[in-house]
């Protein structure tokens, strides 16, 4: 099982455009259509899954809200902000 990361740490680490909302990292992406979103929600699945973590995501026309904890630790932990920075590699 992995360890909560400090306050410092998430803060150290947290990549850009990323934000801390109490025990989750969120990020909402931005897209020229509905599909686009619906495109990237799909290889961001992909990529959870092959990570064997899990996000929320939230489609909406044109963007696709991303929050990201680690339930069974009840944080954030390494693999969030792991996780978050390859979903940034995605686009």
């Amino acid at each position: 099982m992995a360890e909560t990361l400090s306050d410092d740490e998430i803060a150290e680490r947290l990549p850009d455009d990323w934000e801390r909302d109490g025990d989750e990292i969120v990020r909402t992406y931005e897209f020229d259509s509905y599909l686009a979103g619906v495109g990237f929600a799909a290889g961001a699945g992909g990529v959870a899954q092959d990570a064997f973590h899990h996000p929320e995501m939230t489609i909406g026309y044109g963007e696709v809200e991303v929050r990201l904890t680690s339930h069974e630790e009840g944080g954030i932990t390494e693999k969030d902000l792991d996780l978050a920075e390859r979903f940034d590699d995605l686009l």
